[in-house]
């Protein structure tokens, strides 16, 4: 897998939520027909698992937990950034998300729960701000913010 490639998977799936409304009827969408047991989520399970140990993913630490920007919001990504973070029985730094927030919740230890969700979708509407959580475990998170749009609190 290497990083076009990567790109080239995600900006297929960044093309079918362009436009639409970050709410809880997204996530269900996404939970129906991109879920756990979907071609969609283990072709980027794969790619992110891969992605790290290749070092490309999740080059970054800072309070135990492993991040990375791997895109800026771009055309071809449809306006979304692309990270990935890697928490291990964690808790990340308070943040808002101003456009939203998708998030991808891939356990790699346990049962690993992120914000008290299981493997799958999360999504955050406009306004949301919560502190990144994963317990009972450790996970990758995939987060697309629509612009890139966050800001971290104080």
């Amino acid at each position: 897998m290497s990083v076009d490639a990567f790109r080239e998977q995600v900006a297929v799936l960044t093309g079918m939520l362009q436009g639409r409304a970050l709410d809880d009827s997204l996530q269900s969408w996404l939970n129906t027909h991109h879920g756990v047991a979907s071609d969609t989520y283990q072709g980027l399970e794969q790619s992110c698992r891969q992605g790290v140990a290749e070092g490309w993913l999740c080059a970054r630490e800072a309070g135990g937990i492993r991040y990375g920007r791997v895109f800026k919001p771009t055309e071809d990504l449809h306006g979304f950034s692309v990270d990935v973070v890697d928490m291990d029985n964690v808790e990340g730094p308070h943040h808002a998300h101003p456009d939203g927030e998708i998030d991808l919740v891939m356990p790699l230890q346990g049962p690993a729960l992120f914000d008290n969700h299981p493997a799958g979708w999360v999504v955050y509407e406009p306004g949301s701000a919560h502190r990144p959580t994963v317990s009972n475990g450790r996970a990758l998170v995939l987060y697309l913010l629509p612009g890139g749009s966050i800001e971290f609190s104080r």
